[in-house]
């Protein structure tokens, strides 16, 4: 008995019951009761939900939702013998009762992440490695992906090649020796404990393996390898084992989900049945193709066919913008139009895009329409701590006076200025009369020790420098120098994680806000204006009490819900798909699963758009659209504003019957076309199309193409990786980030730039 099988024949009428009304295959799935089953699911499909032994799934609402399924099916008395949870949830009630076998009392405490970087944090000062260089978090990072992947810390010294992995195998064995000392585990323990003990105590695996002969495991594409071993483990005497999933659907290798564990489950069970779910119950039509014609590019996967009786739809759209705020107020005017002329509620709507600080111009947008929001999966793009901390430089700089601003900032990044130093002058501020920041100015009468003075002494020479600056220079120039002479960009770069890096592009998204909004407000675009709008904007987030939003999120966020009207906005090589993921055909693949995911959110209406430009870095640069959009169906696609797909004929019609054709260089051309011609001693792009070759015509010194996200070496900055390129031609220039000098823009065919890879 599994996700979808019954005992039939304890109470067939029960169990006519219950099938009645599903699909075939459904059907199917539901009466496969022996040996190992994989259930594929698609989108949309309406998977059933467990009656079984042992089920495990991956959030708690997965898990609440599963055993309220279940009560209605046996009753909640009979349910409340079964084990439902997540993986994480069932194996620590397992470990509470084998404790002692493990050397552990029941009582164990179960360390979360904060936990376990203030271990690790003490650790690092035993062991002198500078917090500061070597971030905690970091390090925490790289056990926990060690330790999920099943490598000891021995196995890990002998793998580690960077500085950072050298450190955290130094820390490795320390922080085990640590847990086990505090009679606590970390979350990953919670995984890893459960094989050690079935490995040293057979008698123990024997007996979980009686006791759970049936094993379901939902959402299987998003298992570890440590989650695959246990399963393994735990099946291997009866092999019992169901699995539901969708090999399309697993976006979250950074996190350590192996895809290879769905794909490979026929070769690890060949007697498996195989149970396709493809009928799809919320898409239109049109959608669906739009998402099968997307996901059959990828290699690695799973045969499925999708279809639907749902009605035929409206077309999918795409929608061409100038710019990022364009496309933000071309979203707007849609949800608008939607809203008043076809009676969709805000909660109809849902807006997904790649990185979170996407999330600023539509934020932007929806404000200024007066059009409720919500962002899921993550704050409101001015709530959020990184954009917090540089906004309160920025008013620092502005309005010495601005007391929260100083306290948030005067001590981040560490600079040296703890608490004791902070109250210190606090006090002394409150007994003269005095603001905190002419407190700071008459720094000699306050008494501090001489490296706290020296500290707070240069921490006001920054300010005090912006702060003469702050009426005359340009505000993003003067906003992006100041980040960097905080520390804050080199703070975030240095947690080296998923994390660290979308605060980091928040961070430069706030640049690149800052930037526009001096371009269009000309002389009167300054910090202190943008200051004050920002501040009005902010204050709107609190108009709205009712629930009639519309949801702003990550494709990734979206995954498992569904809206009547989805939008996916900047569909732009270099933004989605990533620039990073471009060089590696596995993280491409991905990256398109992740487009999969993002289209079949949608219920009725799909909207795709582009932005032919886009501030980034706090730079407008040009863009090219998503070579996903050069995969789709353009036969269920209708174009707006100028958008076009590549057909044979080049021509398209509009909704209202209209043609028109188009002039543009089809981007996979120029991927496919390529060829190196090397001269005096440069390699040089070249095309066989000549209006390819003048815009991509870069330069270097080393064995590759100079593209966003590649790694290079300077002679005088060092290393640094591009994050942009502009111009064309001998023109052609690259943004570049320089750890240590910040960001420069070097002109390809002067810069002698070393490729790293």
């Amino acid at each position: 008995m599994r996700q979808f099988a019954l005992p039939l024949d304890e109470n067939p009428s029960d169990a006519e019951s219950i099938i009645q009304g599903l699909n075939p295959a459904q059907q199917e799935a539901v009466r496969a009761t022996d040996g190992p089953v994989m259930i594929i699911a698609g989108p949309g499909s309406r998977k059933a939900r467990p009656y079984q032994i042992l089920a495990l799934t991956f959030t708690n609402k997965a898990a609440r939702e599963m055993k309220v399924r279940v009560e209605k099916l046996i009753g909640a008395e009979e349910a409340k013998g079964m084990w439902l949870g997540t993986f994480h949830a069932t194996f620590a009630r397992l470990l509470r009762r084998e404790a002692d076998n493990l050397g552990y009392t029941s009582d164990f405490s179960i360390y979360d992440t904060d936990d376990s970087e203030r271990m690790l944090r003490g650790l690092m000062e035993r062991y002198h490695i500078d917090p500061k260089q070597f971030r905690p978090r970091a390090i925490r990072n790289l056990i926990s992906s060690a330790k999920n992947q099943l490598v000891t810390p021995n196995d890990y010294a002998r793998m580690a090649a960077t500085p950072v992995q050298e450190r955290a195998a130094t820390l490795f064995g320390p922080y085990e020796q640590a847990l086990r000392k505090a009679n606590a585990m970390d979350f990953d323990d919670l995984l890893l404990k459960p094989i050690d003990l079935f490995m040293q105590h057979p008698t123990v695996l024997q007996k979980y393996q009686e006791r759970w002969s049936y094993l379901h495991i939902d959402e299987y594409q998003d298992t570890n390898h440590a989650q695959y071993t246990l399963a393994k483990k735990l099946a291997a005497r009866h092999k019992n084992l169901c699995v539901v999933g969708d090999d399309a659907q697993s976006i979250y290798a950074f996190r350590g989900a192996d895809i290879g564990n769905i794909l490979s489950f026929q070769r690890d069970y060949p007697n498996a049945s195989v149970v396709r779910l493809e009928q799809n119950y919320r898409s239109t039509k049109k959608i669906l193709r739009l998402a099968d014609s997307i996901i059959k590019k990828n290699q690695d996967q799973l045969e499925k066919d999708l279809w639907t009786d749902n009605h035929e739809g409206e077309h999918v759209v795409l929608m061409e913008a100038l710019s990022e705020k364009d496309e933000a107020q071309k979203i707007e005017r849609t949800i608008r139009d939607l809203n008043v002329r076809a009676g969709y509620g805000y909660r109809d709507f849902a807006v997904l895009y790649r990185t979170n600080a996407q999330s600023r111009s539509l934020e932007d947008a929806l404000r200024r329409g007066n059009i409720p929001y919500r962002v899921i999966g993550g704050q409101s793009f001015y709530q959020r701590k990184e954009i917090k901390d540089v906004l309160a430089y920025l008013r620092l700089i502005v309005n010495p006076s601005d007391a929260a601003g100083l306290r948030r900032v005067i001590n981040y990044p560490t600079r040296g200025i703890g608490n004791k130093t902070q109250e210190t002058i606090f006090d002394f501020a409150q007994r003269e009369g005095l603001t905190a920041w002419q407190a700071i100015e008459r720094l000699e009468d306050i008494g501090l020790p001489g490296r706290a003075t020296h500290a707070v002494e240069k921490f006001r020479f920054m300010i005090a420098k912006y702060a003469a600056k702050s009426t005359s220079a340009p505000a993003d120039e003067l906003a992006r120098e100041l980040i960097i002479e905080a520390g804050i960009l080199g703070d975030l770069r240095k947690e080296n994680t998923q994390e660290g890096l979308m605060r980091w592009e928040n961070v430069q998204e706030l640049i690149s806000a800052i930037a526009e909004f001096a371009a269009a407000s000309g002389e009167s675009g300054t910090l202190s204006m943008f200051l004050q709008e920002v501040s009005l904007l902010t204050d709107a987030d609190n108009d709205y009490d009712d629930n009639n939003r519309v949801t702003l999120m990550t494709m990734h966020a979206s995954k498992g819900l569904e809206f009547p009207v989805v939008f996916v906005a900047g569909l732009e090589e270099g933004l989605f798909p990533l620039a990073q993921s471009v060089q590696d055909p596995k993280e491409l693949e991905e990256e398109r699963r992740l487009f999969y995911v993002g289209a079949t959110r949608a219920e009725q209406h799909l909207y795709l758009s582009y932005a032919r430009s886009r501030f980034r870095y706090g730079e407008q640069q040009s863009g090219i659209r998503s070579r996903f959009l050069d995969e789709v169906d353009p036969e269920v696609v209708r174009m707006e504003s100028g958008a076009a797909l590549k057909t044979k004929s080049d021509r398209f019609k509009t909704k209202g019957g209209h043609s028109f054709s188009y002039d543009r260089v089809d981007p996979h051309y120029y991927r496919t076309s390529l060829r190196p011609s090397t001269t005096r001693g440069r390699t040089r792009t070249v095309s066989t199309n000549k209006a390819e070759n003048e815009r991509r015509l870069v330069y270097d010194e080393g064995e590759g193409e100079i593209v966003p996200g590649i790694r290079v070496e300077h002679a005088q900055f060092g290393e640094g990786k591009v994050l942009s390129m502009e111009g064309r031609g001998e023109q052609t220039k690259a943004v570049i980030f320089f750890e240590g000098v910040g960001q420069k823009k070097l002109m390809l065919r002067f810069a002698r730039l070393q490729v790293l890879g």
